[in-house]
């Protein structure tokens, strides 16, 4: 890459809304609203084991490394405001693949109303790394261990097109923008619904939140297991939800009504679950007549090929 780190900061500060005000070591935090908190939520996308380059194009990628730090934000009741960016950069990564992955996280910057607030960039020996830390402010911290007995828990929308994009990727097929394949878009370029979180946040009938990102069988055990529960997961569930992960949907459970929710968010929802006072195992599958524990069937961050 003929790019050295002076052209990389030049080409950041030109690009991505709040550039221009990286001028110093350190970035500003915007104080919180009366009655509001800051969140923050990070992560780190590795070559090889999260993306492919030869798979994913550089402006999809760059959408979703904003869009799945945006989506653990909302999930948790906060309105994004802005985030650091730190990018580790081999040799063989191109000037214009840089180029159109700022542009990329520029359009989705503008899109999602957010500004870049400092970061870092480093050479490595080869490969790319990419991590983004995001922050927001939150009325009401809509976190993951207020489950309670009896509660139902919904997705809104439904699962397993990333995974059915990762498969389409790995049988070879590709991104065609001319003719985009939804499940392709689902993984390359996840579309959490945005605001959501925030609306659920709203509602104190809804006890518990997280953004679907490991798989179903993960996450549900994330949930029962923060909250001190179980949970029994709706004989309707297939196998691809329970295991596909990166479908970035609010999961959360309330004691309201299917109806009253969807009158009142203005779109179905999806039953997975209900959760139940804690049994040997966080997680059951349940065939409509009995219970048998449910291990966790999703993507392990730590294995290996």
């Amino acid at each position: 890459m003929s790019l050295q780190e002076t052209g990389i900061l030049a080409r950041i500060r030109a690009l991505l809304p709040g550039g221009g005000d990286l001028i110093d070591d350190c970035g500003a935090l915007p104080p919180a609203p009366e009655g509001q908190r800051a969140l923050v939520t990070t992560d780190l996308m590795e070559e090889g084991q999260h993306f492919r380059r030869d798979w994913h194009p550089p402006e999809l990628l760059a959408t979703k490394l904003l869009q799945v730090n945006l989506s653990d934000l909302d999930a948790s009741g906060a309105v994004p405001f802005g985030y650091t960016l730190t990018l580790a950069l081999g040799p063989e990564v191109a000037e214009a693949w840089l180029e159109a992955f700022l542009r990329g996280l520029a359009a989705a910057s503008t899109e999602t109303g957010v500004r870049v607030l400092g970061g870092d960039t480093v050479g490595r020996p080869s490969g790319l790394g990419l991590g983004l830390t995001a922050f927001g402010f939150a009325t009401r911290w809509l976190r993951r261990d207020g489950l309670r007995p009896g509660d139902r828990i919904f997705v809104d929308q439904p699962l397993g097109a990333s995974l059915r994009g990762l498969r389409k990727l790995m049988a070879g097929q590709r991104w065609d923008p001319a003719h985009p394949d939804p499940d392709l878009a689902a993984h390359l370029a996840p579309r959490p619904r945005l605001g959501l979180g925030v609306r659920l946040a709203g509602m104190p009938e809804v006890h518990a939140c997280l953004d679907l990102s490991d798989g179903l069988s993960r996450d549900l055990r994330n949930l029962a297991e923060a909250s001190g529960l179980s949970i029994a997961v709706d004989p309707a569930v297939d196998e691809d939800a329970l295991r596909g992960g990166e479908d970035y949907a609010r999961c959360f459970g309330t004691d309201l009504p299917q109806s009253d929710l969807e009158a009142r968010l203005g779109h179905p929802l999806i039953e997975v679950g209900q959760a139940l006072a804690r049994r040997e195992s966080p997680l059951f599958a349940y065939d409509g007549g009995s219970l048998r524990p449910l291990p966790d069937l999703s993507f392990d961050h730590f294995g290996h090929p």
